[in-house]
């Protein structure tokens, strides 16, 4: 077990691409060491040296950098903060959802004030709401029906959201989007 620990050392294998021990063959790197001081500029062979003298890794950082940078690290432990932090970021990020509302041209009002108190809830909550009015038959020939309806739906709204997406046909559809206010 071992053994394998220290091919894997050697070797410099991982499935993070980064760049560690022997995997680094840069003719000049920038050292810098465990303790986040700088080493001066060597080869990457006497890096890897320096990096055996303390029993841990070197890990390049900076591959683009000129002459690129590397760190004498603990990788395993360096991988482990990584992920650490990428939980963290994804735990604090907010996705935003799209919710829909359909509604029809003979809409009657008080379906259509219910309608834009649960397009309120969505909006609080942060979310995007996709509003549409869809024609059947002759409605079609009278789309300025749907676009005054369209209007008083969004004019019932105007306090907790603003237009991402104006209204436009898209088939027998009028479609508006609806963003929440930024605070």
């Amino acid at each position: 077990m071992i053994i394998i620990a220290d091919n894997y050392k050697q070797k410099g294998n991982n499935q993070n691409g980064d760049l560690v021990n022997d995997a680094v063959r840069f003719p000049q790197v920038r050292l810098i060491g465990p303790g986040g001081e700088q080493l001066g500029i060597m080869s990457s062979r006497e890096a890897q040296l320096k990096a055996n003298q303390y029993e841990l890794d070197l890990l390049c950082v900076a591959p683009k950098a000129e002459p690129p940078v590397c760190r004498i690290v603990n990788y395993s432990k360096y991988k482990f903060e990584q992920q650490k932090k990428a939980k963290e970021a994804k735990k604090n990020q907010h996705i935003v959802e799209n919710k829909e509302n359909q509604l029809t041209p003979q809409i009657g009002q008080h379906y259509l004030e219910t309608q834009a108190r649960n397009a309120t809830k969505f909006l609080q909550a942060g979310n995007k709401v996709k509003v549409g009015v869809k024609f059947r038959g002759r409605q079609l020939s009278h789309t300025e029906i749907g676009m005054e309806v369209l209007e008083k739906f969004i004019a019932l709204l105007v306090d907790v959201c603003q237009v991402e997406k104006a209204p436009n046909m898209e088939g027998r559809w009028l479609y508006a989007t609806l963003a929440p206010i930024k605070k």
